[in-house]
């Protein structure tokens, strides 16, 4: 992505035991987003929170959950983002989980690509 001054944020709310197969759909969706050259994805875990199942998933110590709250947040250009879109309707199909996406505008104030090899 260059500099620009609009750009999008994808952002993909999901549950950190959903699966891709054995692999988790938030490993699937960043890999994706990377084989595609989004700009950047980073997953956050959340400490609580809850979905449409309205099930409270906490990080406390006494209510220990293997399924805390993730989002997975991937920024780019409009283009990209929308073509993005339906590969991320696939995965959730074949996933067979569900999830919250939403996009919003965001401004690129600046952008730098990395110099290290991965």
């Amino acid at each position: 992505m260059e500099k620009q001054k609009d750009a999008k944020l994808l952002r993909i709310f999901i549950g950190e035991a959903d699966k891709h197969g054995h692999t988790p759909l938030y490993e699937v969706i960043v890999k994706e987003a990377r084989r595609l050259g989004l700009a950047g994805a980073t997953t956050w875990r959340g400490i609580l929170g809850f979905g449409a199942s309205s099930r409270i998933r906490t990080s406390k110590v006494l209510d220990l959950s293997t399924d805390l709250p993730l989002v997975v947040e991937i920024a780019d250009i409009e283009e990209k983002i929308d073509k993005f879109i339906p590969i991320l309707h696939d995965l959730f199909e074949k996933s067979r989980c569900g999830g919250l996406v939403t996009i919003e505008n965001v401004k690129v104030i600046k952008y730098l690509h990395g110099t290290e090899e991965e």
